[in-house]
């Protein structure tokens, strides 16, 4: 999957891999949220694997025009892009999910606010799954448990289980 931005940083295969391993007991038919999607490809992976919808949420304009492009050339009609900043999202919307993806800008430091937003808005519904990528240690509180936990290279990478 191309990129927009240049800064954008697809997680790498063997991530994605291990993770879609973890998520397949739960993967068929779930409805998924690829919050900073960057280029996707969380979520078309998803899509590929069972997941009955996807909606993805890039502010770029550029990278949002891109995941439609990619999203037409795929043939998928099972997605919703919104071009707009993750936690404005949240904060507006009231859909809820089986399965989040948090790719966030590392050096924002976004995934314990995401999370917090996530559970105080009601988008997550009970014993949903978050994926989340970080260049540190990811430590989440509770309701959240860490199902799985792993590192390549720079990334570290959680599965979370909320206990809602």
């Amino acid at each position: 999957m191309l990129s927009a931005d240049p800064d954008i940083r697809p997680t790498p295969d063997r991530v994605r891999e291990t993770l879609f391993n973890w998520l397949q007991p739960i993967i068929e038919g779930a409805n998924c949220l690829d919050l900073y999607a960057g280029s996707g490809v969380l979520g078309f992976e998803a899509l590929s694997r069972g997941a009955s919808s996807i909606t993805f949420v890039e502010k770029n304009k550029k990278g949002a025009a891109m995941l439609a492009q990619q999203a037409e050339e795929l043939g998928s009609i099972a997605h919703k892009i919104v071009c707009d900043d993750a936690l404005n999202y949240l904060s507006s919307s009231s859909e809820q999910f089986d399965i989040v993806f948090l790719d966030p800008p590392f050096a924002e430091n976004l995934l314990q606010n995401t999370c917090e937003t996530l559970l105080n808005r009601g988008h997550l519904r009970s014993g949903a799954r978050v994926y989340a990528e970080s260049d540190s240690e990811i430590t989440i509180a509770i309701p959240y448990t860490i199902l799985k936990q792993a590192r390549a290279g720079k990334v570290n990478y959680v599965l979370l289980e909320c206990g809602i």
